[in-house]
């Protein structure tokens, strides 16, 4: 099953796909103006006898105030409940009327809704659509671009697992800073994410690589296989709202200068056909939409950046924005961010979190179709397998989720987090198929205090604090580690649901600066970052464990990289 959604011409969009199959027309295509309507029409999950549907409805004609799409289908499906329209049906044939929110439809713009249905037999997508009586997915003749006489759109098939089969894009930039570093080459050529962190980094900071620059160097090293070229979509709107070290440039309404100035550019040059074979994976938006549930009132974590945040609605708008546009791309895969077991494990996070991003991923035109997957753990250290104890056990009586370091979180390490994430994701209606990343390249905490087996059985305490592979001073601490190591090394497919370890975070760039530091990157100075800070509520009030003399985050910080190298697990040779 498709997990975003797939562009076809329009002579081809009117043949019903199987279960699972979009019909579209690019909506953001240079051809249509010929086209006066397009939908796609996505089957998100089907379990045999029902269903559930998300379909994007884009008006290129006259801008209205009201709308109602209609179709027939050809098998015994029923409509039983929807979402974001009134949905009625008579026999085989359905109606989707607006709601008294989402009636306006501007030319060019989209809207979005949801419907759940049975069926008996055969799913079939529906054939044909039409909007307030107008036949969608055709074109009217004029021969434009994305007309039946064009030839089929080239470049790879979109596949279900990206990283399956392909190598993975080595940025030089970061590969010549770590190969400079005593011992670095042992790990130079490994693959590492690409941070558009701000607006100039479009087209490269200080003479550095723009993307256009790192899109044709991965042509050079995709050679005549398959490659994946990691991005990290990173500069929203009030940036980093629980936070201080990785605020960003733009203000908390600068929403429209986020759409036209940074992701508009990003989504021209991903969709140049130059780079039409190339499998570019979008890490979106890190530590954005789980702030909109952690990190607001009545929570005692609250900020007033992020109640700010979650009053404009910035950031679901924003991530929204990017995952259509993006999703427009036929050979971008979007992974959204989704935390890590630190932050989203307890039970008042993590639904709530899954919800959260489901509502970024139908705002903006966006579906959740965009979605291809989550990744968990980004720039963080949450060990990936706690190997000496599990949620399950027990001492003198006492689960092991009573202990202060699991704290009544229900996961113990990133890999049951991330499984677990994965499932829940699909319960709320995004793709059964949806793939998870977890993000390895600080997580190793191997060396010298690496345990090497289970904690005594005193109590429950001294049973996890002695067998814990995370030994960080406490789970919510983030900034530049002390004691961190590698983790496992990038590589595909290694545990069921999970399509990739990555190493999106390249090892040895900074957290945040021990101290502040004027810089022109918007970004601040958080006190975790400070090795002498003694806490807040998020970490219990304990030592940060930060490394001291750290700069600016996202800069080079060497003495970090030396102490990722040494305490790697699996150890470096």
């Amino acid at each position: 099953m498709s997990r975003t959604s797939t562009a076809l011409l329009a002579a081809l969009a009117l043949t019903a796909g199987a279960s699972g199959t979009a019909l579209a027309v690019d909506p953001g295509g240079a051809g249509t103006a010929a086209v006066p309507c397009t939908v796609d029409y996505k089957v998100q999950n089907d379990w045999g006898s029902g269903f559930t549907a998300a379909v994007t409805v884009t008006n290129n004609g006259a801008a209205k105030s009201a709308w109602s799409l209609k179709w027939s289908y050809a098998g015994t499906q029923k409509v039983t409940s929807g979402w974001n329209a009134k949905l009625s049906q008579s026999g085989t044939a359905v109606t989707a009327a607006n709601e008294s929110y989402n009636g306006t439809l501007a030319t060019g713009s989209s809207v979005s809704f949801g419907l759940q249905g049975t069926y008996s037999g055969s799913n079939a997508v529906p054939a044909t659509f039409t909007l307030d009586g107008v036949t969608c997915n055709v074109d009217d003749g004029s021969g434009g671009p994305g007309g039946p006489t064009d030839p089929p759109p080239t470049g790879g098939a979109r596949v279900d697992n990206p990283y399956a089969g392909a190598k993975v894009y080595v940025n030089p930039e970061w590969s010549a800073k770590a190969a400079a570093e005593p011992g670095g080459s042992r790990i130079s050529n490994q693959p590492t994410g690409v941070w558009l962190d701000r607006i100039a980094a479009i087209n490269g900071v200080n003479g550095g690589m723009g993307l256009r620059a790192h899109l044709d160097e991965a042509l050079k090293q995709k050679g005549s296989g398959e490659l994946v070229v990691q991005l990290v979509i990173y500069n929203l709107p009030g940036r980093d709202c629980a936070a201080l070290a990785s605020n960003g440039e733009l203000k908390a309404d600068e929403i429209d200068k986020y759409k036209t100035q940074y992701i508009d550019p990003i989504a021209a040059i991903l969709g140049d056909a130059k780079y039409k074979d190339l499998r570019i994976v979008t890490t979106v938006e890190i530590d954005s939409l789980p702030n909109l549930v952690t990190n607001v009132t009545p929570r005692p974590t609250a900020t007033p950046n992020c109640d700010t945040m979650k009053a404009n609605g910035n950031y679901v708008k924003g991530v929204g924005y990017a995952l259509n546009k993006l999703g427009d791309v036929p050979n971008v895969y979007n992974y959204v961010d989704a935390g890590h077991h630190g932050w989203i494990g307890w039970d008042d996070n993590f639904s709530a979190s899954v919800q959260m991003i489901k509502q970024a991923a139908t705002a903006e035109g966006a579906t959740v179709g965009d979605v291809h997957g989550f990744i968990t753990n980004t720039a963080n250290y949450s060990a990936l397998k706690e190997v000496y104890f599990s949620i399950n056990d027990s001492v003198n009586g006492k689960s092991v989720r009573e202990s202060k370091w699991v704290d009544w979180n229900r996961y113990t390490d990133e890999l049951s987090f991330a499984q677990a994430f994965r499932n829940e994701a699909a319960r709320l209606g995004f793709d059964s198929k949806v793939g998870m990343l977890i993000d390895t390249s600080r997580n190793g905490w191997g060396g010298s205090a690496r345990p090497t087996g289970p904690g005594a059985r005193t109590d429950v305490d001294t049973y996890v604090n002695g067998g814990r592979i995370d030994r960080r001073i406490h789970m919510g601490n983030w900034c530049n580690q002390s004691g961190a190591g590698l983790g496992e090394r990038p590589q595909a497919n290694p545990e069921p649901g999970i399509d990739a370890y990555v190493w999106m975070k390249p090892p040895g760039e900074s957290d945040g600066s021990s101290k502040a530091i004027d810089n022109d990157e918007g970004k601040g100075f958080d006190r975790m970052c400070d090795p002498t800070y003694t806490g807040n509520p998020r970490n219990g009030n304990s030592p940060s464990g930060a490394l001291p003399d750290a700069p600016v985050s996202g800069h080079w910080f060497s003495a970090q990289f030396q102490e990722l190298m040494r305490n790697a697990y699996p150890p470096l040779s």
